[in-house]
């Protein structure tokens, strides 16, 4: 497990390097950490970070990440040390880059209105009006289920998964293929086949 800030801190650092540190904000800070912890959920069964993801107003925030970086509203968040990416295990800077590379280049208002939509922050929010207080705790199955859906949409936006997919077609639709593998009656055999 690692601490909120070695995620912001790791997302901060790789704003700066791709060029997008005037976006890296807390409020951008906070929903990534959210797709942070809903991914490690799904992949993992365990929380990234021992904190409580609530459902605020402007979507789901980290208490003590929020309290960290408040100073600076929507300012950029100041340029931390870099020593701190080698106290990160390798498995989890994966993860943190998974999610950098899905949703790094997008802004804060953005990725708002996006958890806007999903069931974590809806239910948590249970009914609220959009503009209401809240300090509700999202559910960590409700966010291992975002978590499998955030995965499958990072896997299929990959270029090596659309490659990959055409490949397979294209060789499962080949005249050889459908002689060899299809006989009469065996249509749907031979599709589920396909999707295994």
């Amino acid at each position: 497990m690692v601490s909120y800030l070695d995620v912001t801190n790791y997302f901060i650092i790789r704003a700066h390097e791709d060029g997008l540190a005037s976006t890296m904000t807390n409020m951008k800070a906070q929903k990534l950490l959210y797709y942070s912890q809903s991914l490690h959920l799904a992949l993992f069964s365990k929380p990234l970070v021992d904190e409580q993801i609530q459902a605020w107003r402007l979507g789901p925030v980290c208490p003590p990440a929020y309290r960290e970086y408040c100073k600076f509203e929507a300012e950029q968040l100041p340029f931390p040390d870099r020593d701190i990416l080698g106290q990160i295990p390798k498995d989890v800077v994966d993860l943190l880059e998974k999610v950098w590379q899905h949703c790094g280049e997008r802004d804060a208002f953005d990725l708002s209105r996006e958890t806007h939509q999903e069931l974590p922050w809806i239910k948590a929010r249970n009914g609220l009006p959009p503009d209401a207080r809240s300090t509700e705790p999202l559910l960590a199955s409700d966010m291992e289920e975002l978590g499998l859906q955030k995965l499958d949409e990072i896997e299929t936006a990959s270029p090596i998964y659309k490659q990959a997919v055409s490949i397979l077609l294209e060789d499962a639709f080949s005249a050889n293929t459908i002689k060899s593998e299809v006989k009469q009656g065996g249509v749907r055999d031979w599709l589920n086949s396909l999707l295994v």
